[in-house]
């Protein structure tokens, strides 16, 4: 059976860093990249938020910079995905796609976060066009214009508060009569002039030409008083929440309600001792790549104050 010291689950912002930092450690760390090599960062057009890109950068770019530098300093990157995971003992067990297993001192887990979607098919077509799950990250580019936010929780109500600040109409859609919000958060909405809420409102398509131009919306649906009417936006923002990608460690990790890996304090420590996460998979509030960036560092040094306080290993 193949042995790494440290084996890293995932790519992205937090896998390629942790690799980054593991290599330069003389750990020789095997990074299985996943079905989505560079995670949800390439799925984004472009970055303007990240430090060290004064003109911005366009996702793809920026993670295969990330990943040059990680196979730069002795990082082994393989494409495959790992599919079963056995942290009951160390070293750790993992296997492939292929059935091929590796034994690992310490793992890194940085399998990320997917932001829920309403599953329509003008999701894809305009993703990068107009559609966003981030408001922080894309709300700059709709400057002085007019978007529309899904959902009606917490984070709906915070991004439709931080675009109102930037945007000159913010339309939130909340499929229900009522905001989920807290008592706070509704107030604040409800308050800010150019927000307008519709209550009871379903996206059922978007439209536009090289770009979203508008949503098709459909009040009351399935019920007396049906109205279908459009929408004129230049962005489309999902805030109906993320589902992190942590099937795989059911039952061997502690995870919270929603799915995500929970880590001890301030460290990347996970339940299992030897076992780290970084990234979106362990952060459900802030989301960002700078934050998983650090939390990949963090993971790489935790990993390897952990080995040698294990040498024995």
């Amino acid at each position: 059976m193949e042995q790494t010291r440290v084996l890293i689950i995932g790519s992205g912002p937090a896998g390629y860093t942790a690799g980054i930092y593991a290599s330069r450690a003389a750990l020789k760390p095997v990074i299985y990249e996943g079905m989505q090599p560079g995670g949800q960062l390439t799925q984004t057009t472009e970055i303007e938020n990240f430090p060290g890109y004064p003109e911005g950068i366009q996702g793809t770019d920026m993670m295969e910079d990330f990943r040059k530098q990680a196979l730069r300093f002795g990082a082994e990157i393989r494409s495959e995905i790992i599919t079963k995971v056995d942290f009951s003992k160390r070293p750790f067990v993992c296997e492939d796609e292929r059935g091929n297993q590796i034994a690992a001192e310490t793992v890194i887990i940085c399998t990320g976060a997917a932001a829920k979607y309403l599953g329509l098919d003008d999701e894809k077509k305009f993703m990068g066009m107009g559609v966003s799950a981030c408001a922080t990250c894309d709300g700059f580019f709709y400057r002085k214009k007019t978007v529309a936010v899904v959902g009606g929780g917490d984070t709906a109500c915070e991004e439709a508060l931080y675009l109102a600040s930037l945007a000159k109409k913010v339309y939130l859609i909340v499929r229900k009569d009522y905001l989920r919000a807290s008592d706070v958060m509704k107030r604040r909405v409800e308050n800010t002039e150019n927000i307008e809420i519709l209550f009871k409102c379903n996206t059922i398509g978007l439209f536009g030409e090289d770009g979203v131009e508008g949503a098709h919306l459909v009040r009351n649906l399935g019920e007396e008083g049906e109205e279908k009417f459009d929408i004129a936006i230049d962005g489309f923002f999902l805030a109906i929440g993320h589902k992190p990608n942590t099937d795989l460690f059911k039952g061997q990790l502690e995870l919270d309600e929603e799915g995500y890996i929970k880590v001890k304090g301030a460290t990347t420590h996970t339940s299992v001792e030897g076992v780290m996460a970084a990234g979106d998979c362990a952060d459900p509030r802030y989301r960002q790549a700078i934050c998983a960036a650090g939390t990949g560092c963090r993971a790489a040094l935790d990993a390897e104050k952990f080995l040698m306080e294990h040498a024995e290993l």
